[in-house]
């Protein structure tokens, strides 16, 4: 299980959900890592927080929520293997393009080094075809939107996060609140998660953040969010579970189906 909290308790306002931590050695300490089970509560001193369901969760989208056509459908567009294509390609215009720095035209152009053009509108329904729901998870949103929770997206993805709605309807669970095309930033800039918690308008201790990528979930433990790394739905759902967070067994047996 990889398992990141942070736990920073307060005098006041003790919210409900119950948390496993475990003892840690001073190297991991740092970084949030626990051995053996001590149980303990998360806080929230935020005023009029009463009525709002805690722990808010925070998910990354690309091979968190749905899986990432970069390493296989998009060589396979380009009929170059990666190894070719991560040299050919700009270092910095991907990245740029995430952050909304940049339009899809320029990315486009700059995409890559030699400036060669390409069928955009072919990588893009490229794309849009492969992307799907990573087995099971589709089934856990669901249980987790009927139980009540605060759902958010917290995603590096350019303004093409549009074409993953248009397919997939993420926002049947969430809102794509925080992504990084919208805010110029990405992670694991600390700004980032800051602002994230800012608008969330709750102490940081009171959202749980899920990511595929450990260093993103080390940002996350940094500013003292509670962090999971994501590696499937059945581990997620052991790990939510430890933290407290209610996940009911009815699900919709056509979304366990879809997600499988």
């Amino acid at each position: 299980m990889a398992l990141l909290i942070s736990w920073r308790p307060s005098a006041s306002n003790i919210s409900s959900f119950p948390f496993i931590v475990k003892k840690t050695s001073p190297k991991s300490a740092k970084m949030g890592f626990f051995n053996n089970n001590i149980s303990c509560s998360v806080t929230s001193t935020m005023a009029g927080q009463s009525q709002r369901k805690l722990p808010i969760l925070l998910f990354d989208v690309m091979d968190t929520i749905v899986r990432d056509p970069f390493y296989n459908e998009i060589p396979a567009f380009f009929r170059m293997p990666m190894k070719e294509l991560l040299e050919c390609k700009h270092p910095t215009t991907w990245i740029e393009f995430e952050k909304g720095l940049i339009t899809e035209g320029e990315c486009a152009r700059r995409f890559f080094k030699d400036g060669r053009p390409f069928d955009l509108e072919g990588l893009k329904n490229c794309m849009q075809r492969a992307y799907s729901y990573i087995e099971g998870v589709e089934g856990l949103l669901n249980s987790l939107k009927e139980n009540g929770y605060e759902i958010h997206a917290f995603t590096n993805y350019p303004i093409w996060y549009q074409m993953i709605e248009d397919k997939l309807k993420l926002s049947n669970y969430l809102s794509w609140t925080f992504c990084s095309c919208i805010f110029g930033k990405r992670k694991p800039d600390p700004d980032f998660y800051l602002e994230v918690v800012k608008h969330l308008n709750v102490e940081a201790s009171s959202c749980i953040f899920v990511d595929d990528r450990m260093r993103n979930v080390e940002a996350a433990v940094e500013v003292g969010l509670n962090g999971l790394q994501f590696k499937n739905a059945d581990l997620l759902r052991k790990d939510l579970s430890l933290l407290g967070v209610n996940i009911s067994t009815n699900e919709n047996p056509d979304l366990a189906e879809c997600s499988s």
